[in-house]
């Protein structure tokens, strides 16, 4: 079973986008900045979640060699390192493990298209 603690909370996700959307590592201001851009979220609790993403192993950091003072985080897991622990513990907790059970609750009365059925059906020939 996977560790709730080593996955990131929906504030954090938040964070983790930022990290995923960018090229390069970025400072708590810019976070901040990317941020207010979307106003979701104070500065003071974006380095809260910095240094609790840093302690779950989600993100780590430099730091800048012109000033000690600032940091440049970057991301250590990508997004779909997540989506696929998200998703194994969402199976784990609420269909008692079953992947299959999960999949189908979720695309239970969903609207798909032609193209995302057939996508779907290449994922299935893929684990077969």
């Amino acid at each position: 079973m996977i560790n709730e603690e080593t996955m990131p909370s929906e504030s954090e996700w938040i964070i983790m986008e930022v990290f995923w959307e960018s090229t390069v590592p970025l400072t708590s201001a810019a976070v901040i900045d990317r941020l207010q851009e979307k106003g979701s979220m104070t500065s003071k609790m974006v380095r809260v979640l910095l240094n609790r993403l840093c302690g779950k192993g989600l993100v780590s950091y430099t730091v800048d060699v012109r000033n000690r003072k600032v940091y440049h985080y970057f991301a250590l897991k990508s997004r779909e390192e997540c989506q696929l622990e998200k998703s194994k513990r969402f199976a784990d907790s609420f269909f008692a493990g079953s992947r299959f059970e999960a999949a189908a609750m979720l695309l239970h009365g969903l609207p798909l298209s032609r193209e995302q059925v057939a996508e779907l059906e290449g994922i299935l020939k893929i684990h077969k």
